[in-house]
């Protein structure tokens, strides 16, 4: 007579009798990950890797990528527009310069001297970030390589652009629509418009401001002094 064991063997035939207990969908093993590729560049494997990491991995790499980028040339655009250059680093405005910024925007914009002067007078009104704006567009627009091109496009918006950012310039809805039409294609002229707002606005607003300020006056007086002093 077959004990209860050989029984439910013949039973369940000998195959499903020696099969270990059946474990629930919890403590299903995962399958076995695919081995690595050694020409991979990821920690993982090539094309043979799984798609819920590589493409993660590739993206941190990328990120890195465009980190580095936007470090490197941050630096270099700190190094040219950040620092508030004195007077005395600017070559010295003639009594005759000095006085042909009162007669246009345009004179004192196109002069070295009064743009450092002009940029000191709008940091006293909190709103040095027009300067910079307007300076980091004409530096855009002398850019020739369109890599560089893009990424400095991407970091001017952000910069100046964007609400988010606390250097935000005025412009109006208008403008900002085109710029973000634009900006799915930088260009060099990509903030030609947003330019000539900030342009217009530091013309109409600060400029006659900037002209009876002391700034300018102490200017004014020093100019005769120094060319009396000489002779």
């Amino acid at each position: 007579m077959p004990t209860p064991h050989e029984a439910e063997k013949q039973i369940t035939g000998p195959e499903e009798a020696d099969r270990p207990p059946s474990m629930s969908s919890h403590d299903t093993a995962s399958p076995a990950a695919p081995s690595r590729n050694p020409c991979c560049l990821c920690w993982c494997c090539c094309c043979s890797c799984s798609w819920r990491v590589c493409p993660r991995q590739r993206c941190f790499l990328s990120a890195t990528r465009n980190q580095e980028r936007r470090r490197a040339w941050q630096a270099s655009r700190e190094s040219k527009l950040q620092p508030l250059p004195s007077c005395e680093v600017c070559a010295t405005p003639s009594p005759e310069e000095v006085q042909s910024w009162a007669q246009s925007f345009d004179k004192l914009m196109h002069s070295p001297a009064g743009r450092s002067v002009f940029r000191a007078f709008l940091r006293t009104e909190y709103s040095e970030e027009n300067m910079l704006f307007w300076l980091a567009c004409e530096e855009l627009k002398a850019e020739a390589n369109q890599h560089v091109v893009d990424e400095k496009a991407r970091l001017i918006y952000e910069d100046y652009v964007s609400i988010l950012s606390p250097k935000e310039v005025s412009l109006d809805s208008r403008v900002r629509e085109g710029i973000n039409k634009k900006m799915q294609e930088p260009s060099a002229h990509t903030f030609d418009d947003a330019q000539l707002q900030i342009y217009t606005l530091m013309h109409r607003d600060s400029y006659p401001r900037f002209l009876s300020s002391p700034t300018y006056r102490a200017l004014l007086l020093q100019g005769p002094s120094q060319s009396s002093s000489e002779a």
